[in-house]
């Protein structure tokens, strides 16, 4: 009987770290790839364009995207990554890291002050 309660022990805990590292693996935040950052700076800079339609450098940023569009196309997602960053700069935008945005907060969450 002893055995039988130390080995059903054993596969309780196996289950438990199972589960456990199963709900650790979707609250972890999946990075995105070069490929997805491309096609994510890509539409930035779109919509930078239709945005900033006045802006003085709007001939040269189209350039830099077109060019950055081709780098991640080739397979040089780096470069092209950094050719899209620099048409939204040359646009007074920011890049925005995907990576980086974390979701708004509740309202409801905060603490009230007594």
């Amino acid at each position: 009987m002893r055995r039988f309660s130390i080995s059903l022990m054993g596969a309780l805990l196996g289950l438990f770290s199972l589960v456990t590292a199963a709900v650790r693996e979707t609250d972890a935040k999946v990075a995105l790839t070069r490929a997805e950052r491309c096609s994510y700076l890509s539409r930035q800079v779109d919509e930078a364009l239709e945005t900033h339609a006045a802006a003085t450098q709007i001939t040269t940023a189209k350039a830099l995207q077109r060019k950055g569009n081709r780098f991640c196309a080739n397979k040089k997602q780096a470069q092209g990554i950094r050719m899209l960053a620099n048409a939204l700069k040359l646009l007074g935008v920011t890049p925005i890291d995907p990576d980086a945005v974390t979701p708004k907060t509740d309202l409801y969450d905060k603490e009230t002050k007594p």
